[in-house]
């Protein structure tokens, strides 16, 4: 049986076989900046929850664990039981299976019968193989004055691929959303994350 392989599996397929210790997370991201003050290190936050995350539980506490790697990395710090934090801070994430692209069958691939790159016709015999699933996954982050309420940056990072395994691909979103903090450059962004596989 002759098998035909669609561009996007054979793309897919190169990508999967790249690097073997490493693979790329590309994120769109946008960042608004109301920073005022000079940025000390270190500062201290607190995360804060909506009603909804409350009921998440560990769910929404293993999003957080992965938000305080990246906002370690900016010098923002938990502020200790007791003390007052200068920032508080809620974020969000969410990792969504995309569909499968309309009209595609294993055995006729899109588009059903045609001809083959010179092999002749083909049809019932020719399985195209699958395209892997892809996921979208989003992160957003909101840093509020603990003292006023008010925003000072605001922050989203979106990243489509293969990876099915949200925290670490979330830890690399939150990453890619605070580059540049606190004073990003404006408009959306195209950010690269190396993780291990």
């Amino acid at each position: 049986m002759q098998r035909w392989i669609t561009l996007p599996c054979l793309a897919a397929a190169l990508a999967l076989s790249g690097c073997a210790s490493t693979r790329l997370v590309d994120s769109d991201v946008q960042a608004f900046s109301h920073w005022d003050a000079p940025h000390t290190t270190p500062d201290t936050y607190r995360f804060e929850r909506l009603p909804s995350q409350q009921a998440q539980g560990d769910a929404q506490a293993a999003i957080e664990a992965q938000a305080a790697q990246a906002l370690a990395k900016v010098g923002l710090h938990p502020a200790a039981d007791g003390t007052a934090p200068s920032y508080r801070v809620q974020v969000h994430a969410r990792t969504e299976r995309q569909r499968t692209p309309g009209g595609y069958d294993p055995w006729w691939g899109w588009g059903g019968w045609g001809w083959g790159s010179g092999h002749g016709f083909y049809g019932s015999l020719s399985m195209r193989l699958a395209p892997p699933p892809t996921y979208r996954s989003e992160v957003s982050l909101v840093l509020r004055q603990a003292s006023s309420g008010a925003v000072v940056y605001e922050t989203h990072a979106v990243h489509e691929g293969v990876w099915s395994d949200d925290q670490a691909v979330l830890g690399a979103l939150f990453e890619a959303a605070l580059d540049g903090f606190p004073r990003p450059p404006a408009g959306l962004r195209r950010i690269h994350r190396e993780i291990p596989r």
